[in-house]
């Protein structure tokens, strides 16, 4: 693993941009897996803003998301479709066909999964996963206990992540959510991995995660596996793995 600790929040989410250019302007039919949330919404932000100044060729980059929520209209604000839609792929100008999403309502899910992937294969599959990591280690919305080899599903939701997601996108109480995600499997086929982390509040599980075993009671620890994996992190983030490493 390379370890990339910036020195703040605006070098962070500069960086993470300038990773997502990159892979874009190496590879101009790139297959790229974003995330959504806090940490994200700067680092779209400036990908958004430099290519606005400086445009570049988008015309055969694909964008997806890692997960999804279920049981809402795709239109609802809190959808990560819409999240990625007005924060990045709408002012990129991707094109609707090279913005991969598996829809947030269905009456058959497991085949939702199956089609999501299949759309991701006949790509080439993905190039570039920036990679969120929860509180409790999960990555997509796969929560800690869920094996290694599992492959994209509707994960249930962990009661402290949906009471954030709902604190966040303002969900009707009367909503049951659920987290179609991609597995980790699929998530660990991915050539290339950047685990984003940013905030003193998840310095613990970042250690957890880089540092400690590999474990499905810490689903991100599996990245330790991945040939090619950068952990990007802001100073608050990475100031527990920074100590450990001095030791």
């Amino acid at each position: 693993m390379k370890i990339t600790i910036a020195k703040d929040e605006k070098e962070f989410d500069t960086i993470a941009a300038w990773r997502i250019i990159g892979q874009m302007l190496e590879k101009p039919d790139s297959v790229i897996g974003l995330s959504t949330g806090q940490t994200t919404i700067n680092m779209h932000a400036i990908v958004s803003q430099i290519h606005a100044q400086y445009p570049f060729d988008v015309a055969r980059i694909t964008l997806f998301n890692v997960d999804e929520l279920t049981n809402l209209p795709r239109e609802y604000s809190g959808s990560c479709y819409t999240m990625i839609l007005n924060q990045i792929a709408g002012p990129l100008g991707i094109a609707e066909e090279n913005f991969i999403m598996p829809p947030t309502l269905s009456d058959n899910f497991e085949v939702e999964c199956k089609l999501f992937e299949k759309r991701l294969a006949e790509r080439g599959g993905a190039d570039l996963q920036m990679l969120g990591l929860g509180s409790n280690g999960h990555i997509g919305i796969n929560q800690p206990g869920t094996p290694f080899e599992s492959e994209t599903w509707v994960s249930p939701m962990d009661p402290d992540f949906e009471a954030r997601v709902r604190r966040e996108t303002q969900v009707p109480a009367d909503i049951v959510l659920g987290g179609l995600t991609r597995g980790i499997k699929n998530i660990m086929h991915t050539r290339k991995l950047i685990l984003i982390v940013k905030g003193s509040h998840k310095a613990e599980i970042v250690e957890k995660a880089i540092l400690g075993p590999i474990t499905t009671d810490v689903p991100a620890s599996v990245v330790q596996l991945h040939p090619n994996c950068e952990i990007l992190l802001d100073a608050n983030a990475g100031a527990r793995v920074v100590r450990a490493l001095k030791q």
